[in-house]
């Protein structure tokens, strides 16, 4: 489900980045994409869900434009999506 939102959130816009977060069967599941645009400014989705999930006790990554990650902690999703913000303002080229 989350990749099918990234996927059409992507598509509604070339500059959007955006991570989403859940939590399934007591794990967190995350997702995120980036739109060309953005991803031509320098955002890479993969690198933003490594750092988020490691937050959370997990792993993943994947290419700049999406990518899918887990973790076991489900309580430091807040602070998981905080690290993503972080990183990817450092990402943006302005």
């Amino acid at each position: 489900g989350l990749r099918t939102i990234c996927d059409t959130l992507r598509d509604m816009d070339e500059t959007v980045v955006a991570v989403l977060g859940t939590i399934a069967d007591g794990k967190v599941v995350f997702a995120a994409c980036a739109g060309k645009a953005a991803v031509k400014m320098g955002a890479h989705a993969g690198n933003l869900l490594k750092a988020a999930a490691k937050v959370c006790g997990g792993g993943g990554g994947g290419r700049p434009n999406m990518a899918q990650a887990g973790g076991k902690l489900p309580e430091k999703i807040p602070e998981a999506l905080a690290c993503a913000k972080t990183v990817m303002e450092k990402q943006i080229i302005k």
